[in-house]
């Protein structure tokens, strides 16, 4: 079983910057695809970032694409999510999930179905 727990969220105005960290239980964490997703009040959870085990692949969702950086760091179990240049649409509750298994194609790590564990989730709040 893995335990994530997620912090850095909070009330921002539009520019500014946050980070999200994601803290994971488990010995095995070097080897999990690890991904960050979000959730508007009212839609579906959807795909923001996604990094493989070593950090040599990344994807991110069009929307944020040039303002947010995933990122991770093995030795201290822990995925982050650097956004800046924020904007009132970024607003909602963020995820981070781990997927223990590999993936037969890295993009299959966009899909919400495909990991095995979830943290609580952060809110982050943009005001205009």
């Amino acid at each position: 079983q893995v335990q994530l727990v997620e912090s850095g969220g909070g009330l921002v105005q539009a520019g500014d910057s946050l980070r999200l960290s994601c803290a994971a239980s488990g010995r095995t964490f070097s080897s999990y695809v690890m991904g960050w997703f979000r959730q508007a009040p009212g839609k579906e959870r959807e795909f923001v970032a996604v990094i493989s085990w070593s950090a040599g692949s990344t994807i991110y969702t069009d929307s944020v694409k040039g303002r947010f950086t995933i990122s991770r760091d093995n030795a201290k179990n822990t995925v982050y999510l650097e956004m800046n240049s924020l904007k009132p649409e970024d607003t909602a509750v963020y995820y981070c999930a781990a997927r223990s298994q590999r993936v037969p194609s890295f993009s299959i790590a966009t899909i919400p179905s495909e990991y095995d564990f979830w943290g609580q989730g952060a809110q982050v709040t943009v005001s205009s």
